[in-house]
């Protein structure tokens, strides 16, 4: 449920990963603004696509994730964080299973451009 301005509880992220282990699914825990935080459990290679008009961040939570562009990659560890530009082909790869928090705005689809089978509903609270 999205928050409201009388809660004040602070958001474990630990527990809110023990509530699903399903990969590639987003899950919404939190909004600010017109922005959402959402946990993702990744493991593999996702699809090449873009996000044409929103740039997206990449938090890793735990394990490393590399994020694959047409021109090179960056590689993300436990505690750090990369932010996509709005418009650049990516395709985000774990070797082993990640726990990811992504902020991005409301309605961000997670196959970006591409659509397809990988599109997760962009709804789902945990």
């Amino acid at each position: 449920m999205p928050a409201t301005s009388t809660r004040r509880q602070a958001v474990n992220l630990a527990h809110k990963f023990s509530l699903f282990s399903e990969q590639w699914s987003q899950k919404i825990i939190a909004e600010m603004n017109d922005y959402q935080f959402k946990l993702a459990r990744l493991q593999g290679e996702f699809i090449w696509h873009t996000h044409a008009d929103t740039d997206e961040a990449f938090i890793v939570v735990e394990g490393e994730l590399r994020i694959e562009f047409r021109d090179g990659e960056v590689t993300l560890r436990t505690g750090e964080m990369y932010v996509v530009p709005k418009g650049r082909e990516h395709k985000p790869v774990a070797e082993r299973e990640v726990k990811l928090l992504l902020v991005e705005p409301r309605g961000t689809p997670n196959t970006g451009d591409q659509g397809g089978a990988r599109t997760t509903p962009g709804d789902v609270w945990i």
